[in-house]
Order: C-alpha cells, then structure tokens, then sequence
C-alpha cells in the first residue's frame, strides 16, 4: 500500500478535497475512522468540515446520510487516490459501488472531487466531480472548507 512520505516538499503536495458519506452502521464512528485512514494513507486531512445529516440522493431508504468534505494534502495521483479511498470503503464495510446511476444505503462513499486545478476524463475517474453542482449534500460541506 502507498504511503504518504514525510517530508516531501510543498511543491510535490497536491490539495485534493474529498466528500464522505455514510448512512448505515454508526456514522458518526464510521466517517471518523474514514478520515482517520485518509489521513494516514492518502495524505494529510487539513481541513473538515461539520457533518451534515441529510435525505438520500437518488433512491428511497428510511436511513438518514451523514456527509462531509475534507481538504487533504497528498503526493498522489488521483488514480492512486482513487484505488485507496475504494480500498477504504472496502475495509469499512462498504460491499459495492453505485453502477450506472443505481444508488443503495452503504456504511461509507468516498468521492473525489477536485485536485487541484486538474480536468480529465478516464473510464474510471472524472475530475472535478461531474455531478457535485446538483448536489447540496457535497456543496454545502464543501463551500465550508473551500478557500
């Protein structure tokens, strides 16, 4: 697994913000261990913002989301995030990705939505966040901590 080496100088470091979700289990212990994992295996959480209880996006469930956003400073690249932050869902209990718009209750998601200043499109990662802008649940959190 890539850690984050200390040390590494400024100009190497990345600002990546992330949005968190979890609406199964103990949210509140579940976003915490997910962060307490970014920061030890992505890069380092500098920013949070307040946890905010919200309705479900995109499909019907009696289970309320709790999300945030976090600013991390990483030396990755966004694929590397990207395998990390799903590793982490795993390890946090999460059994499967939202496919093709089919979204279901889930223990933890973890999106990237921006790094740095960076626009691409692969068949896994599209940056920033596509659809981050119709959603109040990243917006919210993320205008908190956006400088």
């Amino acid at each position: 697994m890539t850690k984050v080496v200390e040390g590494v100088s400024k100009e190497n470091l990345h600002t990546v913000y992330l949005s968190l979700g979890s609406n199964l289990g103990d949210r509140h212990a579940i976003m915490r261990s997910a962060i307490a994992m970014i920061n030890e295996e992505v890069g380092r959480v500098d920013r949070e913002s307040s946890p905010l209880e919200t309705e479900p996006w995109g499909f019907e469930s009696a289970n309320m989301f709790l999300n945030m956003c976090v600013r991390i400073k990483s030396v990755l690249s966004p694929e590397q995030i990207l395998t990390i932050t799903q590793d982490i869902e795993r390890k946090l209990g999460r059994k499967a990705k939202s496919v093709d718009g089919e979204y279901h209750d889930r223990p933890i998601d973890i999106d990237i939505l921006m790094y740095d200043d960076l626009h691409i499109t692969t068949p896994t990662l599209t940056l920033p966040h596509p659809l981050m802008h119709e959603r109040d649940f990243v917006m919210i959190p993320l205008r908190e901590i956006l400088e």
